[in-house]
């Protein structure tokens, strides 16, 4: 074995000749790194370069531009106005008292929020509750008509204030359909021979009031009617004032928006308006055939006795067994 060949075989780690090395090729300097959308492929060899390659290799796909706020806010508006018409019609609606009738429940200035969604599902207004009822028959003729500004024309449209041209009243339900309602004297009012123990009419006032424009009355409710009062008994152009109308001084349910729920505004004035514990004492006038029905037990058997008695063959056979 030669000494060179030694040399060669230490030198290059391997037995056999040397080969001449290879020049190595210029490699592409390595690329930024670009932040990849989630769920995106970069196409540019981030992760597998044959799959890099097999995709196209194009361009990472752009996130979609944001618009801007003042775009979107015209969609919001009305989008928000849409709800509100919806929610006046058919869920809540807000009134303003305009008059002193319903105080102390109720003062000038008052807004109330009003239920209309239970009247869609056929409910119809029960004693005790405060209601808001479209004008019957010229109750509020000679009043002055509001002259809302552009504003609070819009602001009543979608429910936000109450609409100037509807005339709208607000009261108390005193009596439903056959209920007797009666006042005599100074009170108290009755109801189906029941007096009220009416803790909500203004201080000073007496339940009836004695005059001989309807403050003495007694009538009995017909079918689809209310009676309605105010709570500031001297100072309501209620139901009692109005007989000579075409209802008679009767409310017609149609003609009933909703009823009030909650005092809403000022802050300082909420509270809800729930029916005082007064209508809970059983009102309800007896059906008249439980009533005939009741009278006829009585005199029926009264007259069978009295046949049995006399009748000495019918006697006989009822000791016979």
């Amino acid at each position: 074995m030669d000494v060179g060949d030694l040399a060669v075989g230490a030198r290059s780690g391997h037995e056999g000749p040397e080969e001449k090395p290879e020049r190595p090729e210029k490699t592409a300097p390595p690329a930024t790194e670009d932040v990849v959308p989630s769920g995106g492929d970069s196409g540019s060899g981030a992760g597998d370069g044959d799959d890099g390659d097999e995709q196209g290799g194009g361009e990472a796909p752009k996130p979609k531009k944001q618009r801007s706020f003042w775009k979107e806010l015209p969609l919001l508006i009305g989008i928000a106005l849409v709800l509100a018409l919806l929610i006046k019609t058919f869920l809540v609606q807000a009134f303003s008292i305009p008059s002193d009738s319903m105080q102390n429940t109720l003062q000038q200035g008052d807004r109330v929020l009003v239920d209309k969604l239970t009247p869609w599902f056929g409910s119809e207004p029960e004693r005790g509750e405060v209601v808001v009822f479209h004008d019957p028959d010229g109750w509020l003729a000679g009043e002055p008509a509001p002259n809302p500004n552009a504003v609070q024309t819009a602001l009543s449209w979608i429910g936000l204030m109450p609409s100037a041209d509807e005339k709208d009243l607000i009261k108390r339900v005193v009596a439903v359909a056959g209920d007797t309602v009666e006042c005599k004297g100074t009170g108290p009012l009755k109801i189906n021979g029941k007096g009220l123990d009416e803790p909500y009419v203004y201080p000073g006032n007496t339940p009836c009031s004695v005059d001989d424009s309807g403050g003495q009355f007694k009538k009995t409710v017909p079918p689809g009617k209310i009676w309605v009062m105010g709570d500031h008994r001297q100072n309501s152009l209620d139901s009692r004032y109005h007989q000579q109308d075409e209802n008679d001084g009767f409310v017609p349910v149609d003609s009933v928006v909703g009823r009030a729920i909650v005092v809403a505004w000022p802050p300082t004035r909420w509270s809800t308006l729930p029916v005082p514990e007064t209508f809970d004492q059983g009102l309800s006038a007896a059906a008249p055939g439980a009533l005939g029905l009741a009278g006829a037990v009585p005199l029926v058997l009264w007259r069978r006795r009295r046949i049995t008695v006399g009748n000495a063959r019918v006697s006989g056979r009822g000791t016979a067994r």
